[in-house]
């Protein structure tokens, strides 16, 4: 049970810079954790994590080569580099580099703001904030002070009263001139711009801009080049071979002539027919559109401002990097914002956006829960993606344009699905079953109810007059037109296509998978989980309006019918049986039981304590009784202290009671060198709050009654300590929708500290979870064993518990929190494949801990295999919202945007693996390309120390040369088989 950590799904958290390296092919991302993230083709994928976790400010890529540069908040540059390591390749830091200034300077004179890694993968050029650009040696990061370029040098020939009013302060941009390595344009945040010969050291070019400079963008031919400007405009400079003083060609204020934001980043891109594309970002009135975060593309006479639901942190174009090629001829516009990435086709008219095959943006509405179904059949698999391409119609066509690398890690080994609930009431199903998590399909619950939004509303309609021509563009949207319409539980029959979803007021809604767009009337039921008992009002929200005529629903899953549990509290457990046609729900009051074929309510049973008053509170009311806890506080600490006092003893005089203390004492010691220290653990009162919450369902066909005769049975476990189990009786098929399904309560046990139940399973005669419900029927897990005795297991926060079956006799038991300190937050049972043979597999149960912990405990001995840390114990929403897999994997959220996924199992493994074309470059500085294989894996068993060993380098290469399996590899690749 090795636990490897090795992939993360999403998209990254607060992403700070975007780097993009045409030769490569490869876009890098970092954050403000300092996490730097790399992605290709879908399935390429590298990630890095900066040792300071300051913010990632700037990304560059050194020109041709499989390295890059990141600047971090606190002035320190890192170069890194993709190596072959162990027959894979990593991303590694190789250096890392600070500018200091002489002593006694400011630290502020040697704040590096701009960066520019010169062609010749020789030198950098660093611009600071005193206007000084000095040039640092790579790889050694040795800064050359004779090249320095000093302020006072390019000023020299300034005319004066410029330099008066504008000083060669704060180095906004420096860009190499594409036709001629020897010259760079120098642009300060003040406005002047100078043209500078190295081989000279002189100013060739001066170029006096007028307003403060924002950035720099050379045209292709480097006739001349574009600057933007924090007043809203741009101006376009022409470079003359003479020396007189230029002129700019055009100054322009695109959405002028009121102020404007300022333009940040500029493109000025030719095409063969003559008509540029002129793309900047910013540029709006500050008055009507100061809060929009846009881009704008004009080409002609077509002029779009794409409209951000997010800040724009950066974007770049993607074009013809030939450089035999004569014009630039822009194919994409790729743009990294806050919450999404969003890349727009500009090749296709209307200029659409493309569907991402990864970072996608997974809290578009906040997750509220997510469930996982793996081994999804063909058929099923097909139809869901068939829906989810009707959604897509609006998007481009276009192949995905970031595609570097090669992914050569297997075909995936099944089908498997991720569902994500979240608070506008949609279910995102989710490919889970490779590197790239992506989206099939959305389900959207909105139709069913009547709310404020209308379902029909086009955020993109616009008016043909309208400017500025804004166009809504990306998916993130975090504001929910209703809290009441989030999703809370997801139960997927992969086998008959039944869902079932349950939502925050109360709502379930049992769906089936219909291929056709379809208009029908959605069947309501109402369980009043209360039973008009006296005594109770509700004080939390109201449910949700259902419609009452027809509905129309998109081709996907579409509900049939809606059970509204009364009173309207959020949903807690649930549970589907699509072999009996059941649904079982619990809520906070109580359970039921609905039959979804003949629409019919079962049977309800109220789980309430008088004294539960919390319960009737709901989740939105924020008002809780202080003076209540605080009494129950007292109560658990006079109870502890009364209980300490019988234990020792009340009675007799006081050296009786130091002779039963004296033989106590011993007896203890005694017991512990037996027994492993147990803790105290309170036994909690039936008066404690939420006793009634219906943690778990679960639905077995098991011998109840008595030993001679199974049925199907329902059980549920509540936060009390309680499980009932109840008695079905399901009509056979032919009389199925005459005769109606019937429960009785058969029993009911209290454990003793009435401490959670949080999972229920019973065992066959062969000690094996009983299947899915329709997995034998498929052929796809053996008949149980109805022959020899059942078990019944149950999980509680505090301990796992065995039970005989029918009897209900404790068989055996392990104590978690008596003897780890910690509580059972998640478990599931978990299939475990050898990966050595296919013919051996064990069953165990997976626990999730409020530690963090992960335990592998096996089945049916309960014997502790293995713990493992994995989640931080103060990370509690990473410990709420993980999910275990069926064979050993699980996710959990390390940020509201992003899944790190793991795996338990040595056979079920998911982690990136590809090739990158990695250049080499000989002595007579030409580029040649050769194929590295790349394992890009993230996963690290936590037990390695991850530190290489470092030998010399004759020794290596000896060691090397003598090696056959090398020697091979090395042939293998001259004779170009790689």
């Amino acid at each position: 049970f090795p636990l490897c950590q090795t992939v993360e799904h999403g998209f990254p958290h607060q992403p700070s810079a975007l780097g993009y390296s045409p030769f490569l092919r490869l876009m890098a991302i970092g954050t403000r954790s300092g996490a730097i993230k790399l992605y290709g083709a879908p399935g390429v994928e590298f990630m890095g994590l900066h040792e300071e976790n300051n913010t990632v400010m700037q990304i560059h890529f050194i020109p041709d080569q499989c390295q890059l540069l990141t600047l971090l908040d606190d002035n320190s540059l890192h170069l890194w580099t993709l190596k072959q390591h162990s027959g894979a390749s990593e991303l590694q830091e190789e250096h890392r580099f600070t500018l200091k200034g002489p002593p006694g300077s400011p630290p502020s004179a040697m704040q590096i703001t701009a960066v520019l890694p010169h062609s010749s993968r020789e030198v950098l050029y660093l611009g600071t904030e005193s206007g000084n650009i000095f040039v640092v040696e790579l790889p050694t990061f040795t800064v050359l002070e004779d090249r320095t370029i000093t302020s006072e040098a390019v000023m020299q020939r300034v005319p004066e009263d410029y330099c008066n009013r504008r000083s060669c302060e704060f180095v906004e941009a420096l860009r190499e001139h594409p036709k001629n390595p020897d010259q760079i344009l120098i642009g300060y945040s003040r406005g002047f711009i100078a043209l500078w010969d190295l081989q000279n050291s002189k100013v060739t070019h001066q170029f006096l801009g007028s307003q403060q400079l924002e950035n720099l963008y050379w045209q292709r031919d480097g006739s001349k080049f574009i600057s933007c400007h924090y007043d809203g405009s741009y101006t376009q400079w022409p470079v003359s071979s003479d020396n007189r003083q230029p002129e700019p060609l055009q100054n322009s204020v695109p959405y002028g002539p009121f102020p404007c934001k300022a333009i940040s980043k500029i493109y000025w891109q030719t095409t063969k027919n003559g008509v540029p594309y002129i793309i900047f970002q910013g540029g709006m009135p500050r008055a009507s559109y100061g809060d929009r975060h846009s881009i704008s593309v004009v080409h002609g006479s077509q002029q779009t401002a794409f409209d951000f639901t997010s800040r724009v942190i950066d974007f770049f174009i993607i074009f013809s990097s030939e450089p035999t090629a004569e014009f630039d001829d822009p194919s994409a516009m790729v743009v990294l914002a806050e919450e999404e990435l969003v890349v727009i086709d500009l090749k296709t008219a209307g200029w659409p956006a493309v569907h991402p095959p990864y970072l996608a943006s997974l809290h578009c509405s906040a997750i509220t829960c997510s469930h996982h179904v793996s081994n999804i059949p063909l058929k099923l698999w097909e139809r869901i993606i068939s829906a989810g391409s009707k959604q897509n119609i609006h998007y481009s066509n276009m192949p995905w344009p970031i595609d570097g690398g090669t992914n050569i890690a297997p075909d995936p080994p099944q089908r498997d699905l991720l569902l994500t609930g979240h608070e506008d009431g949609t279910v995102r199903f989710w490919d889970a079953s490779g590197v790239c998590l992506h989206l099939l399909y959305k389900l959207s619950t909105v139709r069913v109810f009547l709310t404020d939004a209308d379902p029909n509303d086009n955020m993109n309609t616009l008016g043909e007059d309208e400017w500025p021509p804004l166009r809504k563009v990306g998916t993130f949207d975090p504001y929910s037109d209703d809290p009441r319409l989030g999703i809370q539980k997801i139960y997927l029959c992969k086998y008959s296509g039944y869902l079932a979803v349950a939502g925050t007021a109360g709502q379930v809604l049992v769906m089936e998978l219909n291929d056709e767009d379809a208009e029908h009337v959605v069947d309501h039921a109402e369980a009043d989980l209360l039973q008009d008992q006296e005594g109770y009002r509700w004080k939390g929200h109201e449910k949700l309006k259902a419609r009452d005529g027809p509905v129309r629903f998109e081709a996907g899953f579409q509900p049939f019918v809606l059970v509204q549990c009364q009173p309207p509290a959020v949903v807690t457990s649930l549970a589907l049986h699509s072999e009996w046609k059941l649904v079982a729900f619990g809520t906070s009051h109580g359970f039921g039981l609905f039959d979804h074929q003949q629409k019919r309510l079962v049977f309800v049973k109220c789980t309430l304590h008088p004294s539960d008053q919390l319960a009737l509170e709901g989740p939105l009311s924020r008002v809780k009784s202080l003076k209540k806890s605080l009494r129950q506080s007292f109560r658990r600490i006079r109870r502890s202290r009364v209980s300490g006092r019988k234990r020792r003893g009340g009675s007799g005089n006081a050296s009786e009671v130091q002779e039963v203390n004296a033989r106590f004492d011993q007896d203890a010691l005694q017991e512990m060198e037996l027994a492993p220290v147990q803790r105290k653990i309170e036994a909690r009162s039936a008066e404690d709050s939420f006793t009634g919450f219906v943690r778990t369902l679960y639905f077995a066909d098991t011998f109840l009654r008595d030993s001679s005769r199974h049925c199907p049975s329902l059980w549920a476990g509540t936060n009390g300590g309680t499980v009932y189990a109840f008695c079905l009786r399901v009509p056979p098929a032919e009389r199925r929708m005459d005769e109606p399904v019937r429960a009785e309560q058969a029993k009911e046990i209290q454990l003793m500290h009435r401490a959670p139940v949080v999972g229920i399973l019973v065992l066959d005669g062969r000690s094996t979870p009983l299947p899915e419900p329709l997995e034998v029927a498929h052929d796809l897990s053996k008949s149980p064993d109805m022959q020899g005795s059942h078990q019944l297991l149950v999980v509680s926060e505090e301990q796992f518990k065995v039970f005989t079956l029918p009897k209900v006799s404790s068989k055996l038991k392990l104590k978690l929190t008596a003897l780890e300190g910690c509580r059972v937050r998640k478990v599931t049972v978990a299939n475990f494949g050898s990966c050595k043979t296919d013919d051996y597999s064990e069953n165990d149960l997976a626990v999730l801990t409020n530690l963090g912990d992960i335990q592998i405990i096996s089945l049916p001995f309960l014997k502790l295999q293995i713990r493992y840390p994995c989640i931080r114990k103060e990370d509690v929403s990473g410990i709420a919202s993980c999910v275990f897999t069926k064979y050993g994997q699980g996710f959990y959220l390390i940020s509201p945007s992003e899944f790190e996924r793991f795996s338990l199992s040595t056979k079920w493994l998911v982690e990136p693996r590809c090739v990158v074309d990695m250049p080499e470059v000989t002595s007579n500085n030409h580029v040649r390309k050769s194929g590295v294989e790349s394992a890009a894996r993230k996963s690290r068993s936590l037990g390695d120390s991850g530190e290489d060993e470092r030998k010399s380098g004759r020794l290596m290469e000896h060691a090397l040369l003598n090696d056959e399996t090398v020697l091979k590899e090395i042939q293998s690749t001259l004779e170009g088989c790689r």
